[in-house]
């Protein structure tokens, strides 16, 4: 529901309350509508005039609305600038601070040094008195060395000096490097020592599979032995067999050939087929049998 049904609505209600519930009924519907019309228009009017109030009331709002929002942006900026200028100040304030903190350092780490310079100093000149007090001490000694100069080819003293330290350098020189050549010496000690006894180890490894080697050759020999008599043993046996199988042979055939003579109208048989004359044998022994067991046609007549 909008602003002008609002209106209306409450403007229909109140004529109704105005209008008594008698005098309505007598009304005719024309009456009614006109009442009705003027209603509306009346409605429109007060309508009207309510909504150009209401325009006025929200344009006043609107320009308050407006100027508050201004007012509220200029806050803002100044704000905003309040904020920047304390934070710029701040920031001032705290690089001042520092570097106020960073000179005091710098002075004091100068009185530090000033401090540490004068102890140097100090030390140095305490320094210096000893060094002279050792150079009278010594001087003796640098009158000494001309003297030697003097009787000795060379022509200053730092020549001399010179050729002592060049003398203790070689020295050194040659006692490190008979140092390093006894360390190889040692160290090639020590590894001929090693590969003796790599070579000690690996002959009596050798010496153990010899003897192991030994041993096997040995029983190798001996079953060789062993089956070589048995081997005799069987080629004795085998000769003896072969003897005999030739006997049984020949009088197999001689046998065949006593009994060949009586078997007319067979095959020969082959020279080698033993087996085959066996069997011709027993069947002509069963023939022989035989005749001997039938009797004969005089014994049955005797009968």
């Amino acid at each position: 529901m909008d602003l002008e049904d609002y209106f209306r609505t409450i403007h229909e209600e109140q004529a109704l309350k105005k209008c008594p519930m008698g005098e309505r009924y007598l009304l005719t519907g024309a009456t009614q509508r006109l009442e009705k019309h003027k209603e509306i228009i009346e409605v429109d009017k007060q309508l009207k005039a309510h909504r150009e109030e209401f325009e006025l009331k929200r344009k006043s709002w609107r320009d308050r609305r407006d100027e508050v929002l201004m007012k509220e942006e200029k806050l803002k900026e100044s704000l905003l600038n309040f904020d920047r200028f304390l934070k710029e100040n701040d920031a001032k304030r705290s690089r001042g601070a520092k570097k106020a903190e960073a000179e005091k350092q710098v002075v004091l780490q100068k009185e530090a040094e000033i401090e540490r310079l004068k102890e140097e100093c100090a030390a140095l000149e305490g320094r210096k008195q000893k060094l002279q007090c050792r150079v009278q001490r010594n001087s003796l000694y640098w009158n000494f060395l001309k003297q030697v100069v003097d009787l000795a080819k060379f022509e200053e003293v730092w020549e001399l000096v010179g050729r002592f330290e060049t003398l203790l350098i070689t020295r050194q020189q040659l006692r490190q490097r008979e140092s390093e050549v006894q360390e190889q010496v040692d160290r090639q000690r020590g590894a001929l020592q090693t590969y003796i006894d790599q070579q000690s180890c690996l002959l009596l490894q050798k010496n153990n599979l010899l003897s192991q080697l030994q041993t096997q050759l040995d029983q190798t020999r001996s079953e060789a032995l062993r089956w070589e008599s048995k081997w005799n043993h069987i080629q004795n046996t085998a000769a003896k067999e072969t003897l005999l199988l030739g006997q049984i042979k020949m009088v197999t055939l001689n046998l065949y050939q006593m009994t060949d003579e009586e078997l007319e109208g067979e095959e020969g048989v082959a020279f080698n087929d033993t087996e085959t004359q066996l069997d011709k044998i027993f069947i002509q022994n069963q023939t022989d049998i035989m005749k001997d067991i039938k009797p004969s046609p005089s014994d049955t007549t005797l009968d």
